[in-house]
């Protein structure tokens, strides 16, 4: 469904998820390599925190929520029936969280100034949306409100701890955590919903479960997983609800029926994206409890497996579906998936098999890296021209 012609001013900035998500997959291709150069001591470019501190950051404050932003407002109009943030306050909004970025970039910046800058635009972000759901009594929608709120927090309480030279890992964890949530809910909302449109298109007889008790109760599992985790990381406890939490995410998994969709990998990958969500509970549980995998690798998992993968997902079908094109993947697009999903394999498993270290985190991220690049290089036409049916 396209809203385009609804604004007025440069087509990039109709709608949230032209600049958001040409600007994320940008950021992406850029911030990686650029780590990579500064754990390997290639330069010398001085950071506001110490390289891995600054990576952890701008991946889970910085380049998710960019994408998060033109997730939610892309699909608000949808939920709302109101018009789309776009022009002039899409602008600010971009230039925010731009702003954020060179902050965050900026060593000479003055701590408490940096935390304003980047803070404010999760800040205003939920927001927006509690001002939409409000407007538009979508209250069954409070719940990404909620999430966001949390997210919010989770990033002030980040700059909180930094200021005051305090160990930050909480703050990632609380970003992470309702990160894993966001998926399920999103993610377990999206890939049901487009496979059930690919299977009724070409009349296929089965068709994945419609959201239910069991989701219902898979989403609340993993929120109560979440926060022990945030509290007590380190917990047997913690280990076991994950283990728990990644059977219960597997069979609603299954209950969509995804290797049906092979024909068309812009639906495959969604559940690709969700499968490296139920490894990742499977490989943050087994760690906990001091099996396999170190913790490290198995939040990557979560991070550049499930977050990486289902959000390039989203973004190749929203560009195409909220443009007016058809709704497949083609081969540059499939290139993508299979870069990012590589990425991820190696730089989660690559250190388990006892490959030089070096060499597995410079392939890993210039195949995750690349993948959003070529996004950039790949849909930045569609994102920056009108919609089809406008220029007809």
């Amino acid at each position: 469904m396209n809203h385009d012609s609804s604004s007025q001013g440069p087509a990039f900035f109709s709608y949230g998820f032209r600049p958001f998500f040409f600007s994320a997959s940008l950021f992406a291709g850029i911030a990686v390599p650029l780590w990579i150069l500064l754990l390997s001591g290639s330069t010398d470019i001085e950071l506001f925190y110490a390289a891995r501190d600054w990576h952890v950051h701008e991946m889970v404050f910085g380049f998710v929520p960019c994408i998060i932003a033109g997730f939610v407002f892309t699909a608000i109009p949808n939920w709302s029936d109101r018009p789309p943030i776009c022009g002039w306050t899409l602008m600010l909004l971009l230039a925010t969280w731009v702003c954020g970025r060179m902050a965050m970039a900026n060593a000479s910046i003055a701590p408490v100034l940096a935390a304003i800058i980047d803070g404010s635009f999760l800040v205003v972000v939920a927001g927006i949306v509690w001002r939409e759901i409000m407007l538009s009594q979508i209250w069954d929608r409070s719940p990404i409100g909620i999430l966001i709120t949390f997210y919010a927090l989770a990033n002030l309480t980040f700059h909180a701890l930094s200021v005051h030279n305090e160990e930050a890992d909480p703050a990632y964890r609380m970003g992470l955590a309702i990160l894993l949530v966001l998926l399920a809910l999103i993610g377990g909302r999206v890939t049901p919903g487009f496979t059930e449109d690919f299977m009724a298109e070409r009349q296929y007889s089965k068709q994945p479960s419609t959201f239910s008790r069991y989701d219902g109760f898979s989403i609340l599992l993993l929120g109560i997983t979440a926060s022990f985790w945030v509290l007590a990381p380190r917990s047997t406890a913690t280990g076991m609800l994950f283990l728990v939490a990644g059977l219960i995410h597997m069979v609603r998994l299954l209950r969509w029926y995804g290797w049906m969709t092979w024909r068309e990998p812009l639906v495959l990958v969604l559940h690709v994206g969700y499968g490296w969500l139920v490894i990742s509970l499977f490989l943050l549980g087994s760690s906990i409890l001091g099996v396999w995998l170190n913790p490290e690798d198995a939040i990557h998992a979560l991070t550049t497996g499930a977050v990486g993968v289902m959000t390039l997902a989203i973004m190749t079908r929203a560009s195409l579906g909220h443009t007016g094109r058809v709704k497949h993947a083609d081969p540059l697009t499939v290139t993508m998936y299979l870069l990012i999903n590589l990425g991820a394999a190696l730089r989660v498993f690559g250190p388990s098999v006892h490959l030089p270290g070096h060499l597995i985190l410079e392939i890993a991220g210039a195949s995750w890296s690349g993948a959003y690049l070529l996004f950039a290089v790949a849909y930045g036409y569609i994102l920056f021209s009108p919609s089809v049916d406008e220029q007809e």
